[in-house]
């Protein structure tokens, strides 16, 4: 089934590759350079997919956002710094009469796969501040394709080594938490997350659509009478990797703070 997928690329790294992908497949592509025209657009059309690759300058909106489909385009932002870029990707409308859990996967894929080869190159990343976000529905496989991506992605930024690094399981316990037990893997719930990652940092915010938990009810996994009960152990795992973790008051968002391995100590 033809896809509408909408690319806002101020720069051409990723409009050209994934619109001859996507083209030759036989989905409907609009491309645009212009986060206004982009706004215009979604206001007049739905669409299946919408991949955003801006940088600050890009970033500044002339014009009022009265559409809330509008969200499915990065913040705009007044920061107009050379050196701060804004990627996100949001499937917009989901459901398996729509999608098949492959075709999504390999829209997602696709898109990342392009993105590393072209976009992040590491001479080109080390000192960018970069805010990448996902609103994607909640399977696993997703949450799989999303995490191998931003390790990749925070390893080129020289945050972590994944060599010596636990980042990858602390992760994986947050994103499948949050379909797992989140979104109970209900696919027509949706999974947000946010990285801001700099040569000082990594930022990470998981936030489900589910009924939220209180924390502080988690059987603590430390105490020995817990040892054999299997909640609470992802807790203590991000705990243990991040050197900063908040939940929101409801607990369906999980904010998680990696600084950079090499630069602790300065």
């Amino acid at each position: 089934m033809q896809k509408k997928i909408l690319i806002v690329d101020d720069h051409d790294d990723l409009r050209t590759a994934l619109t001859e992908e996507f083209g030759k497949d036989g989905h409907f592509i609009k491309v645009t350079e212009s986060r206004d025209e982009a706004v215009e657009f979604i206001e007049n059309e739905n669409f299946d997919l919408i991949i955003t690759d801006l940088d600050g300058e890009h970033l500044i909106s002339q014009k009022a956002e009265s559409n809330n489909r509008a969200t499915c385009l990065p913040d705009a932002t007044a920061d107009s710094r050379s050196n701060v870029k804004a990627f996100k990707l949001c499937v917009s409308n989901y459901g398996k009469e729509d999608f098949t859990e492959d075709e999504l996967k390999k829209f997602v894929e696709t898109t990342l796969d392009y993105k590393s080869k072209f976009v992040d190159l590491k001479n080109n990343v080390q000192d960018l501040h970069e805010k990448i976000e996902f609103e994607i529905p909640s399977v696993i496989s997703l949450m799989h394709t999303v995490l191998d991506y931003l390790m990749r992605r925070v390893e080129k930024n020289g945050v972590v080594n994944s060599t010596n690094s636990n980042l990858f399981v602390a992760l994986d316990e947050a994103f499948v938490n949050a379909v797992k037990h989140g979104n109970k893997f209900n696919a027509e719930k949706l999974v947000r997350i946010s990285a801001e990652v700099s040569s000082k940092e990594a930022r990470f915010t998981i936030e489900d659509e589910g009924d939220g938990f209180n924390v502080a009810e988690i059987p603590d996994p430390c105490n020995i009478e817990n040892l054999f009960k299997s909640s609470g152990r992802g807790v203590l795992i991000i705990h243990n990797v991040m050197d900063e973790v908040r939940y929101n008051e409801r607990g369906n968002r999980l904010e998680m703070i990696k600084k950079s391995e090499s630069r602790k100590d300065i």
